[in-house]
C-alpha cells in the first residue's frame, strides 16, 4: 500500500516521495517502522534508510539518534522544509505541531515509537484480512475541545488522545464496518490515577452536548445533540494500551485502571455511548486487533476483540 505521490523537488525516487507524508503525519519513525509501513515484503530496511538519506540530503528529513537502545540507530522525522513541502501540496490536512530537533531528541521517543507501533499492528492485520488501514489512517494528538458557551476561554478542556485511527473492517457475512478508534498508550510511566483521570475525560467528552455562548440567541426545536456527533459516525471505540513493563505488571495495571473505572460514575453514566478496552502492546502486535486481547474497561472482564460488547447502560 502506497500513499500518494505529492509534489516533490524533482529527482527525487518514488519511495522517497512516499515516505515524506508519513514523516510528516507520524512525527517519529524508524527504518524499520518505516519499511513495515511502505515496504513490507522487504528483507531489510536497507533499501528504505537510503531514501531516508536522500531525503536528508534534500534537508527534507533529519535523523537522531534513540536514547534507550543499541548503538547507531537512527530516529526519522522531517524538517521544517519538508513539512512546507507537504503542506504546499494541500493534499494532507495541516498539522499544528513541528517536529524539532530537540523534541525528536527528547524523552518523546519511546512514547512516539510506541503510538506509532499501536497502529502498525491495525495497519498489518490489515493487509492480512483485507481489510483497510492505511500509513496515513491515523493522525497524533488530535485536539477536541469541551467547553461550555459560558465558560472563559481560559477555563476551556481539551481532550488529546494519543492517536485517533480510521479503519474500515470487513466482517464474514461481507459488511463494512467503518470504525474510529481513540489511542491512548501508557508506558507505565503515569500515575494510574492520573491515567483513571484521562479516561473520564473521555466519558466526559461522550455525553458532552455544547451550550449557546452568552447572549447568543437560541433557536427553540434546534438539534440538541452530543459536540462529537459534528466529527464521527459513532463515538470512537477507546483503546488503552499498555506498555513499558513485564507483563504481570500490566495485568496488574489493568485491574487497578479497571477498579477506578467502576467506581467513576461518569463512566458508568456515559456507557451508552462509551465502548473502551485494555490491552497490551505486545498482545497487540502478535495477534492482532480482532483477536480476543481486549479486556472491556467496565463489566465483565471477558476478553474480547477491538469492537468491544456493546456498552451496558448503567441506570
Amino acid at each position: 500500500m502506497s500513499t500518494p505521490a505529492l509534489t516533490r523537488p524533482s529527482g527525487l525516487p518514488r519511495l522517497a516521495q512516499e515516505l515524506l507524508p508519513v514523516l510528516y503525519q507520524h512525527r517519529l519513525l524508524t527504518a524499520g517502522q518505516l519499511t513495515r509501513l511502505l515496504r513490507p515484503t522487504a528483507a531489510t530496511s536497507r533499501y528504505v534508510r537510503r531514501q531516508l538519506q536522500q531525503l536528508q540530503a534534500h534537508a527534507l528529513a533529519d535523523a537522531t539518534s534513540r536514547r534507550h537502545t543499541r548503538a547507531g540507530e537512527l530516529l526519522w522525522y522531517i524538517t521544517p522544509l519538508g513539512a512546507d513541502t507537504i503542506e504546499a501540496s494541500r493534499e494532507l490536512p495541516t498539522r499544528a505541531y513541528r517536529m524539532t530537533h530537540q523534541a525528536a531528541a527528547s524523552t518523546l521517543q519511546e512514547h512516539s515509537l510506541a503510538i506509532n507501533d499501536t497502529a502498525l499492528a491495525f495497519v498489518e492485520h490489515a493487509r492480512r484480512a483485507g481489510d483497510e488501514c492505511e500509513p496515513l489512517s491515523w493522525e497524533m494528538e488530535v485536539a477536541h475541545r469541551v467547553r461550555d458557551g459560558n465558560t472563559r476561554s481560559a477555563d476551556e478542556v481539551w481532550l488529546t488522545p494519543d492517536a485517533v485511527l480510521h479503519y474500515t473492517h470487513t466482517t464474514d457475512s461481507g459488511e463494512r464496518m467503518l470504525l474510529d478508534f481513540f489511542i491512548e498508550v501508557d508506558r507505565s510511566t503515569m500515575n494510574v490515577a492520573r491515567l483513571a483521570a484521562k479516561l473520564h475525560a473521555y466519558a466526559r467528552y461522550a455525553t458532552y452536548i455544547p451550550q449557546p455562548a452568552p447572549g447568543a440567541r437560541h433557536h427553540a426545536g434546534g438539534l440538541v445533540q452530543e459536540a462529537w456527533c459534528e466529527r464521527y459516525r459513532a463515538f470512537p471505540r477507546l483503546l488503552l494500551v499498555l506498555t513499558g513493563a513485564a507483563p504481570h505488571a500490566l495485568a496488574t495495571r489493568a485491574l487497578d485502571l479497571r477498579a477506578l473505572a467502576a467506581a467513576d460514575p461518569r463512566l458508568h453514566r456515559a456507557a451508552a455511548q462509551l465502548r473502551a478496552g485494555i490491552t497490551s502492546l505486545e498482545l497487540l502486535t502478535r495477534h492482532g486487533p480482532f483477536a480476543n486481547v481486549v479486556t472491556p474497561l467496565l463489566g465483565p472482564d471477558t476478553p474480547t476483540t477491538v469492537l468491544l460488547p456493546d456498552p451496558a447502560v448503567s441506570v
